[in-house]
């Protein structure tokens, strides 16, 4: 559902220096898998994420999203992809509801398909008791779970999820993690940002450890700690940053 070929961004930085934000990044990502991209904040996570989602464009190197590459097709990738990101907003004027009936005719749905799929969404979010609010009366854990119905809310083949707990209360957080895994089982391709280490231990299939814009290593948790000779992510993570800063 996913391929990443030999991804590259180059920012021009000061004094014309190049800053490489992305090196050589391939992977595959499979149906009804859940990728972790775990890495310190700075390390690319976020510049990988929108080159995928057609957000900027790649230094060099290709990227498929369901079948379409995202450099000749972008449009087709964008009906594939629902995308959270910390830059994803509400009308704080409109209720939940409003909201999410306007960006269900964005994506061309009609009025009865956006009313069940806000119901749906609603229950496996937790939106009940909120979801007649105005979005600006919301609560940090509301307003993201309300800004994920928003990116789902087209039922897109593959998920982009950047960083979706940052901040949140543990029942928020515990509310999302659900709905992600659920949506595994509904077959979704997910692709989970975060530097949370337990939450990608908890659910992801298979994890790339980013560092300084480089995939370190990628691979089944279980392969990762054989690989450092640690039994988690967080040792594993650090044990490879020792190693590639030993060799650099």
């Amino acid at each position: 559902m996913v391929r990443a070929k030999h991804l590259k961004k180059t920012y021009h930085g000061p004094r014309g220096k190049n800053v490489e934000a992305v090196r050589d990044a391939t992977f595959d990502i499979g149906k009804g898998e859940i990728f972790g991209l775990l890495g310190p904040n700075g390390a690319g996570k976020t510049t990988l994420l929108r080159m995928l989602g057609t957000i900027i464009a790649p230094t060099s190197g290709s990227c498929w999203i369901a079948g379409a590459n995202a450099a000749e097709n972008p449009d087709a990738v964008r009906r594939n992809i629902g995308f959270l990101s910390g830059n994803t907003k509400l009308y704080g004027r409109l209720t939940v509801r409003e909201m999410l009936r306007y960006f269900g005719r964005l994506y061309e749905m009609d009025d009865t398909a956006i009313a069940s799929r806000t119901e749906e969404l609603s229950g496996l979010l937790g939106m009940e008791g909120f979801c007649d609010q105005r979005c600006e009366t919301l609560s940090t854990g509301q307003t993201q779970r309300a800004s994920i119905a928003r990116v789902i809310l087209h039922d897109p083949a593959v998920l982009i999820l950047d960083e979706p707990t940052l901040g949140l209360d543990i029942m928020s957080s515990r509310t999302i993690l659900e709905f992600i895994a659920d949506a595994r089982a509904r077959g979704h391709s997910i692709i989970f940002s975060t530097h949370y280490m337990m939450e990608a231990e908890r659910l992801c299939d298979r994890i790339g450890l980013i560092h300084n814009g480089s995939i370190l290593a990628l691979g089944p948790k279980e392969d990762l700690y054989a690989q450092t000779e640690t039994d988690n992510l967080q040792d594993a993570f650090l044990a490879l940053v020792h190693s590639e800063e030993a060799t650099a």
